[in-house]
């Protein structure tokens, strides 16, 4: 027999569900079928010497009836959806039947003349049972024999010759055969019907997932337009005063407000690319001990001028439990410290006065880090809003800039870590995010333990820095970048060319575009090779591994940004110190 797939019950596609449906269906034309041949009987049987004794038949004929009447009502409520359930209750009903059929059987073994007719009737009662038993197997297996022994038994008891017996026999053997036929056929029947309503349950899903991805590409594409408008319109205002449009040279005030337009919209693009990655499932996470309680002061300290601006007070506060513990979280560094800066940040941002806090505390396995406000609040309508991407509370946000990628992105990254992330807020009250993560006692021993990673030679030196960069646009930003930093900076347009300089100048860091570069440094003669090599990526994961396979000891994403481009250094002479020891003091 083909095997039935497996379907979830409350589709209620199942084999046997399917079945119980089809005998339900029967259910009418069943009643209609021994009420038509209930006046035959009653005929026959009141030619019976025993004829008193059809009045019990009749009862049990209206006893049957009840029952079925009432489990008709009863499938018609919630309760029917039950399987199970249903299925005990198929059976329990086929019974009732079958020891109808026994009793009629019964008073005509005792029926003198009529006997053999009445006890034909009553097998073709016991057939009747079949059919209706047909679209269910183990109403089938179990009911059939019970409705077809006692006739048979009849006949076969008290019979004038062995043909009748023989013939009934037959008939019967027949009839089940029939039945286990048609059984497989329906039962065939249902494993299509329950994969096509799969099919369709998925095309379903599929075209819902399409239609969430286009309303997220119309969403990204509506609010990057509005970011991208705004700060490059700022930007280029500064930039025509500057190239002498205006009437004067831009003023500190206006280079300051396009600086601030270029980094809001440098944000809304990195919160944009990461809340695309993780909803393409693109996103992971390194788990490793992070002190909480260190980043939320440090995070504190960030945003202290802001708040500072507006008068709101800033404050951190870790119960006594976790300051007396040796342990600490478990969670990406990075992920962990954007989380909550994200979360202190739009807690500085809404709040207009009165106080920002972050409390941390612990619990079984679990820390918590919850960030309050007396902000305007929220109500459950507009907390669930600014939970789902790109969409924005009106009454709070309007004026401000960001693309309402904050808080989803937030939950996404804490439910990566092993964690979640709650929220309350009530309208003129404030509002208070939690982050939940795992706690292990121990672990921050074991960085305590751990030796530290070494520090760069002389890390407040200025570099000399060679960077391949092919795009000339891209070359000039990362320039820019490095040498405000207080670099160095030696550009080379290809490969060959960097490789060239590399192997003649005296260089601290190389900053590359192309693997094939890395490994061409790599195969240099002498000190040249061990110069540290700063990859240059899309933020594409099998580029950056190719890139370290190359030889790079740090990544760089494009576009580069001068708080990314400082780090990626910092990694780099961490990870081989430079060849020469020159100190060119900045």
């Amino acid at each position: 027999m083909a095997s039935i797939p497996h379907v979830a019950p409350d589709l209620g596609l199942t084999a046997d569900a399917q079945g119980m449906q089809a005998q339900t269906a029967l259910l009418p034309y069943a009643l209609l079928a021994f009420g038509v041949g209930l006046p035959i009987f009653a005929w026959v049987g009141s030619h019976a010497p025993n004829a008193p004794w059809m009045g019990a038949c009749l009862v049990a004929f209206a006893i049957s009836w009840g029952v079925f009447y009432g489990v008709m009502v009863w499938l018609k409520k919630p309760a029917a959806a039950d399987v199970r359930r249903r299925g005990r209750v198929h059976l329990a009903c086929s019974f009732t039947w079958a020891l109808a059929i026994a009793q009629i059987a019964l008073f005509a073994h005792f029926a003198g003349p009529v006997r053999e007719l009445l006890m034909l009737l009553t097998l073709g009662a016991g057939m009747v049972c079949i059919v209706f038993a047909t679209p269910w197997l183990p109403s089938l297996l179990v009911v059939a024999p019970v409705a077809l022994a006692p006739p048979l038994l009849g006949l076969f008891a008290g019979a004038e010759g062995p043909h009748m017996p023989r013939v009934a026999l037959a008939a019967t053997a027949i009839a089940l055969a029939l039945a286990l036929l048609v059984n497989r056929i329906l039962r065939t029947q249902f494993a299509m019907a329950a994969e096509r309503e799969v099919l369709i349950a998925e095309r379903a899903e599929q075209a819902e997932a399409a239609r969430r991805l286009a309303r997220s590409k119309s969403d990204l594409v509506s609010t990057l337009s509005d970011e991208i408008r705004n700060g490059l319109t700022g930007v280029a205002h500064v930039l025509g005063s500057a190239a002498g449009r205006g009437r004067a040279a831009p003023s500190r005030q206006q280079v300051v407000a396009a600086l601030d337009a270029v980094n809001d919209l440098l944000a809304v693009l990195e919160t944009t690319v990461d809340a695309e990655s993780a909803e393409a499932g693109r996103l992971t996470v390194e788990p490793k001990p992070v002190d909480l309680a260190a980043l939320a002061h440090d995070l504190i300290l960030l945003n202290r001028p802001a708040a500072a601006a507006k008068g709101l007070e800033l404050a951190v506060h870790v119960d006594e439990p976790l300051a007396q513990s040796k342990g600490c979280a478990i969670a990406d560094p990075a992920r962990a410290r954007q989380v909550l800066a994200a979360l202190i940040g739009n807690a500085v941002k809404f709040t207009l006065r009165g106080r920002v806090e972050v409390r941390l505390s612990v619990s079984e396995r679990r820390i918590f880090a919850a960030v309050a406000d007396t902000g305007p609040g929220l109500t459950s309508d507009e907390l669930a809003t600014a939970l789902r991407p790109f969409e924005r509370v009106a009454r709070t946000s309007a004026g401000s800039s960001g693309a309402g990628l904050g808080l989803p992105l937030a939950a996404q990254l804490a439910r990566l870590m092993g964690g979640d992330l709650r929220a309350e807020s009530a309208p003129g009250v404030g509002s208070c995010f939690t982050l939940e993560l795992p706690f292990d006692a121990a672990a921050r021993r074991l960085v305590a333990e751990a030796a530290p990673a070494p520090a760069p030679e002389n890390p407040g030196r200025r570099l000399r820095v060679l960077t391949v960069e092919t795009d000339a646009h891209a070359a000039a930003m990362l320039r820019a970048s490095l040498e405000q930093l207080g670099h160095q900076v030696v550009h080379a347009a290809d490969g060959t060319r960097a490789v060239g300089l590399a192997r003649i100048c005296d260089l601290d860091l190389v900053v590359a575009d192309d693997p094939a570069t890395i490994v061409a440094l790599r195969g240099l003669a002498g000190a040249a090779a061990r110069t540290p090599v700063i990859a240059l990526t899309a933020g594409d994961p099998d580029e950056s591994e190719a890139a370290l396979a190359a030889g790079a000891d740090a990544l760089l994403r494009r576009p580069v940004a001068l708080p990314a481009a400082a780090r990626a250094i910092a990694t780099a002479l961490a990870a081989s110190a430079p060849a020469n020891d020159r100190a060119r003091v900045a």
